[in-house]
């Protein structure tokens, strides 16, 4: 089998991105077939547990408090809603669902207690249960693993540098601290970014440079394109091309060959020949269901019409690990000291310009409730 490699350089993986498309989507190919069945896919289903209010300045992100952009706060969901949702996400033929909360980091609080309620509910329906709630510290890793937790979403969003031109509420190395915490406990870690935000291809393989030299690799690595959403900083970026997403995705395969690499945000806006060059590209996953937190995604039926076309099938549960084991322990609260999370706080010209709209606009609506 080709090599698993941890040191990975720069100039290597930059090498392999710009190979001709034709040789690269081979080379993928051919290393997706020495580790995965290429005529399966992985199939995720992704709940937004709690939508919006978030704190943070994303300026990708539709949830962030600051920004005006339509979409409707919700509180916690309760653990029977989440079970419904799981339980239809399977009859569909999800084999993983991801909780999704719009937080900052993990208190320890009564939400917190719900969420892993619900963890500990969803995996004794045999199915793969991921969250992604923001920082966590390492007791509260534990927690979750115990209640049984197979996976933790913390996406490092694009390289370390370009990370500064779209987010000042928090730092990256919080990021890195976050899924560490997660491997300390033997929790799958999924982890990946999004492209399309105006970063180069330096910021590309930057970021599957981080991803590559950590061990292990991240089970998952999800690939999002950005979907532009009115009142968010990069509203007027334009949908990624195709063929920047399949060069994405071979490349990640390349250097991280046993992780499922996810075809993630941006489907809505790719052909079905664009999606199976993704597929032939050494994509193994997929984010099914009509949104994926706020944004369009293709429905189910329109993704098992696709896979019946390509002849693939959905993934079984727990082929890449054996299912947690739910432990009573999940309700304790270890003594530790608050983890403390970085705030640089430097200036985005366009987050805060779209601060300042999203307080025009909450103006304005409060004077035509009037």
């Amino acid at each position: 089998m080709t090599e698993t490699k941890h040191n990975w350089t720069k100039e290597e993986i930059l090498e392999i991105y710009n190979k001709p498309l034709m040789e690269l989507m081979y080379d993928a190919a051919t290393i997706h077939r020495e580790y995965h069945d290429p005529l399966e896919v992985q199939v995720s289903s992704l709940i937004s547990i709690k939508t919006g209010g978030c704190s943070e300045d994303c300026g990708y992100c539709p949830q962030a408090a600051r920004y005006h952009t339509g979409i409707e706060k919700n509180d916690l969901m309760s653990v029977d809603t989440v079970k419904e949702m799981a339980s239809n996400a399977k009859e569909s033929g999800a084999s993983r669902v991801c909780l999704g909360a719009a937080w900052r980091n993990v208190e320890n609080n009564e939400d917190f207690d719900n969420v892993l309620d619900m963890v500990k509910e969803v995996n004794s329906m045999n199915m793969e249960v991921c969250c992604t709630l923001g920082m966590l510290s390492q007791d509260q890793a534990r927690r979750l693993k115990e209640a049984g937790l197979y996976a933790y979403n913390h996406n490092l969003d694009s390289s370390e540098d370009f990370y500064k031109e779209i987010i000042s509420t928090r730092g990256y190395d919080d990021r890195l601290k976050t899924i560490e915490h997660a491997q300390k406990e033997g929790i799958h870690v999924c982890s990946g970014g999004i492209i399309g935000m105006g970063e180069d291809e330096n910021d590309r393989v930057g970021m599957l440079y981080t991803l590559s030299n950590m061990t292990p690799h991240p089970g998952s690595v999800p690939i999002n394109g950005l979907v532009p959403v009115p009142g968010t900083p990069l509203e007027e970026q334009k949908p990624v091309e195709i063929w920047d997403m399949v060069r994405m995705i071979a490349t990640a395969r390349i250097v991280m060959p046993k992780a499922e690499v996810r075809l993630s945000a941006g489907r809505q806006h790719m052909s079905k020949e664009g999606q199976a060059m993704c597929f032939m590209a050494g994509a193994s996953s997929i984010f099914a269901g009509d949104k994926l937190l706020t944004t369009p995604n293709p429905e189910y039926n329109e993704d098992m019409e696709l896979f019946k076309i390509l002849g693939v099938k959905p993934k079984e549960a727990f082929t890449a690990g054996e299912q947690p084991e739910t432990k009573a322990s999940y309700k304790e609260v270890a003594e530790e000291g608050r983890e403390k999370w970085s705030r640089p706080a430097h200036d985005i010209d366009r987050n805060i310009e779209a601060t300042e709209k999203g307080k025009a606009a909450r103006r304005e609506l409060k004077e035509e409730i009037k």
